[in-house]
């Protein structure tokens, strides 16, 4: 058995931190209720995508897996104080189970996008737009499908509406991010 060292330097450790605390006061804000579907409007999800942005995907992944560790473990953490696995196993689980791959996907993305000299705003939207809504609202589709027995286009149909809202909350999350990198390197 191959066992690997897992250790984090205390600046990563404070970063990691700091990132999951963002999540958790994202959470605080109330999700607003659709009435379609049982899955709330929810600011978290942009502190999800930070974390891949800001963190990259090794930092960010552990950041939001190590968040989902202590919902799993019952804390309210979530949008409207949800916690544990009734929460995960849920209407809303394929969307919290899509979080765990987001930061990694996200992460990797923007590193070859930068490797090949892509650093434009719209190039990081895409990313963000592509990993972070898309990829986070078909994986919540197909649960959400499976949950209320009904048709992969009936769940799609009623996710209509999150993918413009969260559109536009990657937009902010791209803002916000470029601007706080712009000023990490002066």
């Amino acid at each position: 058995m191959i066992r690997e060292k897992i250790s984090l330097s205390i600046y990563e450790m404070t970063v990691v931190a700091m990132m999951i605390a963002i999540i958790v006061i994202l959470g605080a804000v109330p999700g607003i209720p659709v009435g379609v579907i049982p899955v709330p409007i929810v600011l978290q999800n942009m502190g999800i995508i930070i974390a891949g942005e800001l963190l990259g995907p090794r930092l960010g992944t552990f950041a939001v897996w190590l968040f989902l560790f202590l919902v799993v473990l019952g804390l309210p953490l979530l949008s409207g104080g949800r916690g544990g696995m009734v929460t995960i196993l849920g209407p809303t689980g394929g969307y919290i189970f899509a979080w765990l791959f987001v930061p990694l996907l996200i992460g990797f993305s923007l590193k070859l996008s930068w490797h090949y000299g892509m650093t434009q705003g719209i190039t990081e939207f895409l990313i963000v737009w592509l990993w972070g809504v898309i990829f986070v609202e078909g994986v919540g589709t197909i649960w959400l499908a499976n949950q209320l027995h009904t048709t992969l286009i009936a769940a799609l149909a009623s996710n209509v509406l999150f993918v413009f809202g969260d559109a536009i909350k990657a937009l902010i999350v791209v803002s916000i991010t470029r601007r706080l990198r712009f000023s990490l390197r002066r």
